[in-house]
């Protein structure tokens, strides 16, 4: 029997975890599969015939530390995604590489730093008053922020103060997060799994469960699915796993939000064949010695 190991965190908090529907599937390919923490020392990275980086929310607390752990495993055993993918998707920069390779983004800008009064010329750079400021590195709505350059000045400050340690990317307010809300489609081993729509929760703009978002299982329309593909196809690079959020926009198209390489929840319980699609595709990829 092969040996798998799904990284997590240490503690599950508030998230909505679903790695375990692939764990059946995975057994009946053979596998056994191992959930631990990214941070964990007591067993070999080399037991592992591959290590799947899954749930590890707490990493970007402590990238260096992360990226320490998965060189090592990377050393010791065969890791997805690869550690290249990994270092590039990081930070939210790759937008930027994706959107010079003729990729459309959400209209995003690039501070060196967030003070309170950059937000007049944020709102000049992107042409529109409501805009989003996030981090460049970090997941799940943590630290983002809708805001307007009309925000009383005691709010810029307490923003600006949240950002004065860590870079920011500033992006156009997208309304229809509200009224559609935001497309996310999945991909194994570069080929259309399944796809989600998320609608964030009343008086709230993300889309995440932990944020109240609302979570239905879609059919992704042709243009959608072509968008998406073209993302990955920029990556010439077929990986385990792929997970693209898209929003439309006011010309009826979609542009890319996030391009999830490296820990996306997939949401395997919205569709009964995910499970078993992801289980292949690893088997796929890590089956055989060589892999």
């Amino acid at each position: 029997m092969k040996n798998c190991a799904f990284l997590t965190l240490d503690e599950r908090g508030d998230y909505v975890i679903d790695d375990e529907h692939a764990i059946a599937p995975l057994t009946e390919l053979g596998w056994r599969v191992s959930t631990v923490s990214w941070r964990q020392s007591e067993t070999p990275w080399s037991t592992f015939d591959a290590v799947i980086i899954r749930s590890a929310w707490d990493y970007w607390d402590d990238v260096p530390s992360f990226l320490e752990v998965l060189s090592q495993i990377d050393r010791e055993t065969r890791l997805a995604n690869p550690l290249e993918i990994v270092r590039w998707n990081l930070e939210k920069t790759y937008l930027a590489d994706l959107e010079r390779k003729g990729i459309g983004i959400v209209p995003t800008v690039w501070p060196d730093e967030v003070k309170p009064d950059s937000f007049q010329a944020f709102s000049r750079k992107l042409g529109c008053d409501q805009m989003v400021i996030k981090p460049v590195i970090g997941a799940n709505g943590d630290k983002a922020f809708r805001v307007s350059r009309a925000d009383p000045l005691q709010r810029r400050e307490m923003i600006s103060a949240c950002f004065s340690n860590r870079k920011a990317l500033v992006q156009k307010f997208m309304p229809m997060i509200l009224i559609e809300g935001e497309f996310s489609l999945f991909f194994f081993n570069g080929a259309f799994s399944h796809a989600i729509l998320k609608t964030p929760a009343d008086k709230e703009f993300r889309c995440q469960e932990e944020h109240g978002g609302n979570i239905q299982p879609v059919a992704p329309e042709p243009l959608l699915l072509k968008r998406a593909q073209q993302a990955l196809d920029a990556l010439q690079e077929a990986l385990l796993y792929a997970r693209v959020d898209f929003i439309r926009n006011d010309e009826n198209d979609f542009l890319v939000m996030e391009l999830e390489l490296i820990e996306p929840s997939m949401y395997l319980r919205t569709d009964p064949g995910a499970p078993m699609r992801f289980a292949r595709a690893i088997d796929e990829r890590f089956g055989s010695s060589d892999g």
